[in-house]
Formats: structure tokens, C-alpha cells, sequence
């Protein structure tokens, strides 16, 4: 007789929320979220999805829609765009173009990551969209495609505007777009200074000049969306990705972002609980040419903790026994779930690691008259 186990649901390991340890995190930011890059674990959040005005940190999905054009090829850095005198009349944060002039990618990029030129951003909408609402709107559809569920675009520089909206998630998933999507260019958004036109200006992000292994993103600015901040800093092989915003000061902002990202790799880890093929148990397998077979991880499962909760880890194996032969290598079979303290539930998939054929007719009977008289081993 076949020993039938409960039936597990998978859940996403992205989806994983340390609960007790967000309790412990507090922010004067009006809305946040603290996120690992590598596992999209949410480490802390507040007000993640309200929609909020993000100012000038809406300029990343500018500079994502470029660095999407140069990855596949359609764009260059060499390649210029003109000057129009909507461009060149753009109040606010400026590069400072010149009317007339063309500019060339990779000068407008350092305008936008930089200097937050929100002149380079009418450039490059126009350059790609060929005006700037027609580019609002493919930057909307865009983050749709990127996973960014709520933001609404109306221009291509966080301009203020009352239906130019995103959230602190989307934010977050951008931020984590450009640095796992486009590592190639990402560097750009380390860079301190940048000269156009004869006029030097610094970058606007704090974390690059006092927190360690700060290499970005964007700042954000307005009167009514307050001081924001989109920030990323990398510490022996992690990546944290941090958004704040509607603080009251630019010194705020930093301060606020500093805080979270120490915690984040002070009190969370990232482990690996499975490598992909790791064997975990033999499993007895009914009227096959073997009698068992190991169950494997299909995957590699890593996970991000509160570094107490790791202690409180517990594992459960659950599928049916035994298994039913033919099995086919790589088939999944059963599931394994993860629990500690302060943790949601993690259940990941388990896969035969060999296969097995049936038996032929003249071996079924010997097997079920054994499996009958002696029954399953394990299960």
C-alpha cells in the first residue's frame, strides 16, 4: 500500500518576509523599502505601494529606456541627439545644453545619472520617442513589462505633474532592473562629478560620499514630493537595494538611507539552503528495476534572514512513498519546506535525481509479493 503525504503549496522564495525583524526597523521616511538584490527578499517596507510623487528619481526609467536601446544594439554611445528648444528651455536642474547643438549618448547619460539634467532627459525623449509624451507613454508600458505594477508616467524627468506617479517597490524593482539587467553600464552611476559646457556639477547621491560600497542610484526633489532617495551599496558579495522618500532635508535623506542599508547587512544574511542536485533522502520506488532512487533539489534555494532566525531553521520533507515506477529524472516528486522564527514558510520543489524503468511483467510479482509481506522502508 502506497503511503500518501499532504499536499504542500509551492511558494515563491522571492516572496520570503522576515516579519519579526521589519518590527525592529523604524524610518522617518514617509515611504521606504529595504530589499536584497540577489533574492528580492523585503527586508523592511512603509507605505511600499502608496503612489507618491518620485521627482527626479523617476529619471531611472529614462535612462533604463536608453540603456535598453543600447543593449540591443539600436542605439549607440557615439550616436547624438539634437538639442530642440523645449529642451533647451526646461527649467529646474540643468546640464546645460546649447540650442541647436547634438549631444551624444553617452554624454546625455552622464547628464541625467549626474548632474540630473532634466534638459538631457527632454533630449532623449525626443530622440527616442520623438516627443516627450509620446516617450511617457512607451516608458509606462515598459515598466509594465519590467514588473513595475502601479507607476504612471507623464514626462521624462519626474517634472511635477499630478498623474506622474510610482511607488517606493517600483523603485525598487527598477533599481534592481539596471543593476541585474544592465551591469554593463551600471558603473556610470558611481561616477562623482561631470563637466558640460564648462560647468562642473557633483553628484547629487550622499551615499557615494560616506557610506562604503555605495555605487548608486538617483535622488529625487521636489516641494511637494519632499527629498527621495533610490540608493544601492554592495558589502562582501551582498546588495541592498534602499528607497526613501518625503524626508525634509537632502542631509535627511541620506541619513535615513545610511541607517536602513546598516541594518539590512547587519542583522539580515543571505544563506544557501539547497545547491541544485543536492541529494536529500533515498526514496523506495514501487515495481521499478531499482529499488530506489535519491530525491534531489531541483535548484538552488537562497534565502535571506535575520541572522537570529538561522539558528531556528527547520526542514520537512514531504512526498509520496513510494514512488510509482516509471519515474523520469528531474521530475518533481515532492517538496521541502523551510521554517524559523520570525519567517514566512519556504517550500521548494524536490525532483527524482535518477530515473527508473517499470519492471517487465515476470518481476512485478516477486516485488509485490516482497512489498506486501515487508512493506516500504522509508517515506
Amino acid at each position: 500500500m502506497r503511503k500518501y503525504l499532504f499536499l504542500i503549496l509551492l511558494l515563491a522564495v522571492g516572496a520570503v518576509t522576515p516579519v519579526a525583524a521589519q518590527q525592529a526597523l523604524e524610518t522617518t521616511a514617509r515611504e521606504a523599502i529595504l530589499v536584497d538584490a540577489e533574492t528580492g527578499t523585503v527586508l523592511f517596507e512603509k507605505n511600499a505601494d502608496t503612489l507618491m510623487h518620485p521627482a527626479s528619481m523617476s529619471k531611472l526609467m529614462t535612462v533604463a529606456m536608453l540603456f535598453d536601446k543600447l543593449a540591443e544594439g539600436s542605439v549607440k554611445m557615439e550616436d547624438t541627439f539634437p538639442v530642440s528648444e523645449s529642451a533647451w528651455r526646461i527649467q529646474g536642474s540643468k546640464m546645460f545644453v546649447e540650442l541647436g547643438a547634438r549631444i551624444s549618448v553617452k554624454d546625455l547619460l552622464r547628464g541625467i545619472i549626474v548632474q540630473s539634467g532634466n534638459d538631457a532627459c527632454v533630449v532623449v525623449a525626443e530622440g527616442l520617442g520623438g516627443d516627450e509624451k509620446n516617450f511617457a507613454r512607451m516608458m509606462t508600458e515598459r515598466a509594465r513589462e519590467i514588473g513595475m505594477t502601479h507607476s504612471e508616467f507623464r514626462n521624462a524627468s519626474g517634472w511635477p505633474d499630478p498623474e506622474h506617479m510610482m511607488t517606493a517597490r517600483d523603485l525598487a524593482v527598477l533599481a534592481a532592473y539596471l543593476i541585474n539587467t544592465h551591469k554593463q553600464y551600471y558603473s556610470m552611476f558611481s561616477e562623482m562629478d561631470f563637466t558640460w559646457h564648462g560647468i562642473r556639477q557633483g553628484n547629487r547621491n550622499p551615499l557615494l560620499y560616506s557610506y562604503p560600497g555605495a555605487d548608486g542610484l538617483k535622488t529625487g526633489h521636489t516641494e511637494e514630493a519632499g527629498y527621495g532617495l533610490t540608493g544601492s551599496a554592495e558589502r562582501n558579495g551582498r546588495r541592498l537595494i534602499v528607497v526613501v522618500t518625503g524626508l525634509e532635508s537632502d542631509k535627511r535623506r541620506g541619513i535615513e538611507a545610511e541607517r536602513l542599508l546598516t541594518l539590512g547587512f547587519n542583522d539580515f544574511e543571505t544563506y544557501t539552503l539547497l545547491s541544485a542536485g543536492q541529494k536529500l533522502e533515498d526514496a523506495d520506488v514501487w515495481l521499478g528495476e531499482a529499488d530506489k532512487i535519491p530525491l534531489t533539489a531541483g535548484k538552488d534555494i537562497r534565502v535571506t534572514l535575520p541572522r537570529a532566525a538561522r539558528k531556528s531553521m527547520q526542514a520537512k520533507l514531504v512526498y509520496q512513498a513510494p514512488l510509482a515506477a516509471p519515474v523520469v529524472k528531474g521530475t518533481q516528486v515532492g517538496a521541502v519546506t523551510f521554517t524559523a522564527t520570525g519567517m514566512q514558510p519556504v517550500t521548494v520543489p524536490v525532483v527524482a535525481g535518477e530515473a527508473v524503468e517499470r519492471l517487465g511483467f515476470f518481476g512485478k510479482i516477486p516485488a509485490a509479493f516482497n512489498y506486501l509481506l515487508w512493506g516500504a522502508s522509508s517515506g
